[in-house]
């Protein structure tokens, strides 16, 4: 079961979690900004006439976004991030979808509600009586909602269940996802396929998704499905795949009960690969594994049942999470959404007692954003990744600016590399670029700060949207649709061009 080390090399953390901030006690969000956004007048025959600006930086805004030729509607707002005055506004007002920027508001709302130190929990529960190592009751393996919860945790859990003594459960092995309410997926209008729209529970696993592994065997295909982490990859029976002959589609789910029941178009597959497939049952995928690894400690538990209701008992394990803004910061580096939507729904459970549905606690997240930041948006999950969400880029910055250049957020953005036509890195810019990226099929976005050579530090938020386009593509039901990459390829392009504008033109 422990892989080799040139597996375990190349299952890097990057890689694991793309498929820090200290800790900060008590983190208040800054008030609103006293002034109101309002726009300032722009030169660009000034700008065009000083020699010292590169002609790159000299192109007006209107030329910029005529020349990346997105069609569709491209929003933007840059703003000195400490006053909230607005330096350049171009359709700024119209709400878009803002994809994972999204992610940059969730981090915020989990962090007033949650605060910086919460950590999630996930135990081991006896309900009976133990007595020489046998369990007569059954064993429990309750979630807490823990968005990073991995293989290589549920074999410390195993391991530590066997330092109790523990070595036989005379009653059933049991799960319990009921922390948090399940959510079969994240966005419904998404390809049931993608690993980035999995199901969502108090008991969650390996951001919910499922390695599968094809190779060709003779005139037939070897598949494999398994919960691999840096250090294990166990077998998982709980989701299984059937190769089928047939054309299309190339992947169809089922319900199979106690399994994800899934299908793979044989012509698809070629000589080999794989892929990661999103978990809809989690707290049987949790289950699945930790028996595997109780097994391996010489603990056998029966096939996991899942619970609703969490009974009494004694705790023999528990095991902590990392804290919130380590696990928010991962999440905005690596754009994680069931990360993004499992620390939403906790923020709106520590803020309501009446927490039922994904829905309301996006709305939730909403009505917290107009009372703390004063700004009003639409948001149809946590993560971004339903194009339902609404939030204008002058809306967007007014978030960044309430959320101030000190504040908890700016220190947990991506460093944003400013790069050529070429995609080739510019060492001597100088300016520093910090924001959160956001992308859908024909959605492209960015917003974060920019810290100029002068000091001076500014707020922006680029959104750009095609959505004609992106309908289109949703109604062939295309993964990658025809255009999309050179869509998002020109779009990037206008993002640093006007960064790389804006840090010269607003040096100081």
């Amino acid at each position: 079961m422990v892989m080799g080390r040139d597996k375990m090399k190349s299952l890097s953390r990057r890689a694991f979690l793309g498929g820090a901030m200290s800790a900060v006690a008590g983190v208040a969000i800054a008030d609103a900004p006293l002034r109101s956004l309002r726009p300032v007048a722009r030169n660009n025959a000034a700008i065009r006439a000083a020699s010292n600006i590169p002609p790159l930086a000299r192109a007006s805004a209107a030329e910029m976004i005529a020349e990346a030729n997105l069609g569709g509607t491209v929003g933007f707002v840059v703003a000195d991030a400490r006053t909230g005055a607005i330096l350049e506004d171009t359709d700024g007002a119209l709400p878009l979808p803002p994809a994972s920027v999204a992610k940059a508001v969730t981090a915020l709302y989990a962090l007033d509600r949650l605060s910086s130190q919460h950590a999630f929990e996930t135990r081991i529960i006896a309900d009976g009586p133990i007595s020489d190592g046998i369990l007569d009751g059954n064993l429990i393996l309750a979630g807490g909602g823990d968005p990073t919860l991995s293989t290589d945790h549920l074999a410390e859990i195993a391991a530590k269940l066997k330092e109790t003594g523990l070595r036989e459960v005379r009653g059933s092995f049991q799960v319990w996802g009921g922390a948090l309410p399940y959510v079969n997926e994240i966005e419904p209008d998404q390809l049931d396929h993608l690993g980035y729209n999995p199901a969502l529970s108090g008991l969650n696993l390996n951001f919910n998704r499922v390695h599968f592994e094809w190779a060709r065997s003779g005139s037939d295909y070897r598949v494999t499905m398994d919960a691999r982490s840096e250090l294990y990859r166990p077998d998982v029976s709980m989701s299984r795949m059937r190769v089928e002959r047939r054309d299309a589609p190339t992947y169809v789910y089922a319900d199979g009960g106690s399994f994800d029941d899934w299908s793979v178009a044989r012509p698809a597959l070629g000589t080999g690969g794989a892929r990661w497939l999103p978990v809809r049952k989690p707290a049987l995928y949790a289950g699945d594994v930790f028996a595997t690894m109780a097994r391996s400690q010489g603990i056998v538990l029966s096939a996991a049942e899942e619970i609703t209701d969490l009974p009494d008992g004694e705790v023999l394990v528990s095991h902590n999470s990392a804290e919130l803004s380590d696990i928010l910061q991962d999440m905005l580096q690596y754009s994680t959404n069931l990360t993004a939507e499992i620390a939403g729904l906790s923020a709106t459970q520590a803020g309501s007692a009446g927490l039922t549905t994904h829905a309301a606690s996006a709305r939730a997240m909403g009505n917290w954003l107009a009372a703390t930041h004063g700004v009003r948006a639409q948001f149809a999950d946590h993560s971004g990744l339903s194009d339902a969400s609404r939030i204008s880029a002058m809306k967007m910055v007014q978030v960044l600016v309430s959320a101030g250049v000190s504040g908890p957020l700016r220190p947990m953005l991506k460093d944003i590399p400013i790069v050529d036509e070429d995609r080739n890195a510019l060492p001597d810019y100088p300016a520093t670029v910090v924001a959160k990226t956001g992308t859908l099929n024909f959605v492209s976005c960015l917003a974060g700060y920019v810290r100029t050579a002068g000091g001076v530090d500014l707020a922006f938020a680029i959104f750009a949207a095609n959505l004609d386009q992106r309908e289109a593509a949703k109604t062939r039901g295309d993964e990658v649709p025809e255009g999309s990459r050179a869509w998002n390829g020109r779009a990037k392009q206008l993002q640093q061009r006007l960064l790389q504008r804006w840090g010269l033109v607003y040096a100081s």
